[in-house]
């Protein structure tokens, strides 16, 4: 048993929930060939695609479980998580722009969003933690399903009606993607100018 003078053991940077994050980087390109090889055809490829995707992408909250549970939590696993996360939903949003499926500035803007603030986080980690928005979590789940929507051809099966369904679903991400943006924000300038008064 460990006493209070010795320290505390890290956990090893090659562990599970890592190597389901590397997995999921690494199923990305593919789940992006297969969905620009159907070419908008909703043929088989598309459909693996969308089932490649909703798969990669509901592993994030199973790694992230898994960590927390087994005390696995890493500073590379925080870094690859967010990476797999934009990889993923960053290559859908392009491919289905390529495809003429989504307009393309829905996907500059979010992307902006997504990478912009990113890399506001890591520069930021430098001084001081920046806590994540409020809606951040639901703002990432919605954009999942926005996408999954996007990508699963089920006007096939339910008819070209279920285009409503969806554009609406993107509507509400896309919402949720900047307000949360701008949220995340407003929240940095208070800690800074915190900060700043403290000091």
């Amino acid at each position: 048993m460990a006493t209070a003078s010795e320290p505390v053991a890290r956990p090893s940077n090659w562990n599970l929930p890592n190597l389901i994050t590397v997995v999921r980087i690494l199923l990305a390109p593919l789940f992006i060939w297969m969905l620009l090889a159907d070419a908008g055809h909703d043929g088989a490829l598309r459909w693996a695609a969308a089932v490649l995707f909703i798969l990669a992408i509901a592993t994030d909250g199973i790694d992230g479980a898994i960590a927390r549970k087994h005390n696995l939590v890493t500073d590379l696993g925080k870094l690859l998580d967010p990476i797999a996360d934009k990889v993923l939903t960053g290559g859908a949003l392009v491919a289905l722009s390529i495809l003429g499926e989504l307009w393309w500035w829905v996907t500059i803007v979010i992307l902006v969003r997504e990478l912009g603030i990113t890399a506001f986080r890591f520069v930021m980690l430098r001084d001081r933690v920046i806590p994540a928005s409020r809606g951040g979590k639901l703002k990432t789940i919605m954009q999942s399903v926005a996408i999954s929507l996007f990508l699963v051809p089920l006007w096939l099966v339910l008819g070209d009606w279920i285009h409503w369904v969806n554009y609406a679903a993107m509507a509400v991400a896309f919402v949720l993607t900047v307000s949360t943006g701008i949220d995340y924000l407003v929240a940095a300038r208070r800690v800074s100018r915190q900060s700043r008064h403290d000091g």
